[in-house]
Order: C-alpha cells, then sequence, then structure tokens
C-alpha cells in the first residue's frame, strides 16, 4: 500500500471517530435538556406547588347550574352533576386535596328561626373519587378551603358546589316578599351587598337567615369554635 493510500486511510478513520464523538456528544446535550425537563416538571408539579389561579367564572347564574337545589330545606349534598357545576363555575376536580390554601369558616342558616342543616360531604364525590377545593367533612357547619392556588373564594362558590341556590333574593326555594328577607352576618355583623360576594376568609362565622326580623336568632352567632387543628 502506497503513503498516500495509507493517509487517506488514517484521514478516513480519523473522521469516523471525530463524527462519532460528535453524534454521542449531541445524544448526550439532548439526554441531559430532557432531564431538565423533567426535573423542572416534577418540581412544578410537585405536592403543594402553588399554580397560576385558575379564573373562576364570577358570572354564574346559579339558577341554571344543573342539579341546583330549589326546593325546601333540607338540602342534601348533591353530587350527581357536581362536576358540571364545578366545571362551570370554573373550580377543579381534584384528584386529592390541595394544599397551596388551607383555611376554614362555619355557616349557620336559619330558615324562619330554625336551623338548618349543613350536611357533610359536600363537594366530595367519593365514587368517582374527585373532591372540590370548598367542601365539607362532616356536618358541623365547617366549610374546608384546601385548594391548589392561592385565591379568593366565595359564598357563592360553595353554594354552587352544595348544589342550593343561593342569590341575592333567594336561598333554595325562600324568596323575599313582603314579611320574609334574607339576613346575612359575619362575626355577628350585618354583611351588606350580595351573599354570593361574601369572602370565605379564615375562622369567619357567616349566618344566613331566611325569614321576619322577628325570626332572627337571638343573639346572632359571631364565633365558632373550630375543631382542633383547624
Amino acid at each position: 500500500m502506497s503513503r498516500k493510500t495509507k493517509d487517506k486511510a488514517k484521514r478516513k478513520a480519523a473522521e469516523s471517530v471525530s463524527g462519532s464523538r460528535s453524534s454521542n456528544k449531541t445524544i448526550a446535550i439532548v439526554i441531559g435538556v430532557l432531564v431538565v425537563l423533567a426535573v423542572v416538571y416534577l418540581y412544578l408539579n410537585r405536592p403543594g406547588a402553588t399554580k397560576p389561579a385558575s379564573k373562576p367564572n364570577v358570572n354564574v347564574n346559579p339558577e341554571s347550574l344543573p342539579g341546583i337545589q330549589l326546593g325546601d330545606a333540607p338540602w342534601k349534598s348533591e353530587l350527581n352533576f357536581l362536576r358540571d357545576r364545578l366545571k362551570i363555575i370554573g373550580l377543579p376536580a381534584l384528584l386529592q386535596e390541595g394544599t397551596a390554601l388551607h383555611g376554614h369558616q362555619h355557616i349557620d342558616i336559619f330558615i324562619h328561626g330554625k336551623s338548618v342543616p349543613v350536611p357533610a360531604m359536600i363537594g366530595v364525590n367519593v365514587v368517582e373519587r374527585y373532591i372540590s377545593p370548598i367542601h365539607t367533612h362532616d356536618g358541623s357547619g365547617e366549610i374546608h378551603i384546601e385548594a391548589p392556588t392561592v385565591q379568593t373564594y366565595t359564598l357563592g362558590q360553595f353554594f354552587d358546589i352544595w348544589g342550593v341556590r343561593l342569590t341575592s333574593k333567594c336561598i333554595g326555594t325562600y324568596c323575599e316578599d313582603p314579611q320574609n328577607g334574607i339576613k346575612t352576618f359575619v362575626n355577628g355583623k350585618p354583611a351588606a351587598g350580595d351573599p354570593r360576594s361574601i369572602a370565605l376568609e379564615d375562622h369567619i362565622e357567616i349566618v344566613i337567615a331566611y325569614g321576619t326580623t322577628e325570626e332572627l336568632p337571638n343573639p346572632i352567632p359571631s364565633e365558632h369554635l373550630f375543631s382542633p387543628g383547624s
């Protein structure tokens, strides 16, 4: 083999090695990028990670929501159309309780002076294994917010999740007339405006009373002893 031929063969071998190294380097870079993306994804989706706040639908007409209860009290926790209502009002059906925001409120409801029970498992569909950011665990009247996003939640959203009509004029079948009205109180003080807009701040006591002035509870509940750890 001539010297010229040998040099040509060496160059081809060197080019082959260089090309192999370049290819291996490219593969390593791609793998590195994928690993970084995977780590970022896992970090952003870790339990308790604060995600960008969703945009709840604040212009919901509760009377048009599927499964909404327009009848007499007491009212059950309506679950058959819960997922549909959550979609309409812009709240998620969670696989587990969120951890970005954790708070509790208590609500008392009176119709013509009589206390109305607030059922357990509002917003909790055990059969389909999902839970709303706003829900109840028991029949104590305590509302739980365990949400994946930090944002303001409202009393109207709670009633929409419950599946009970609440407007500025009506609760369930009970609507204002010349003799009867809806009165709302927060921590014992009258709350002006639409009750749906009441912000569910931590450890507040909410009272909704329908009836005549004489049928208002006396005294108006102004505080609640929350469960330990809440």
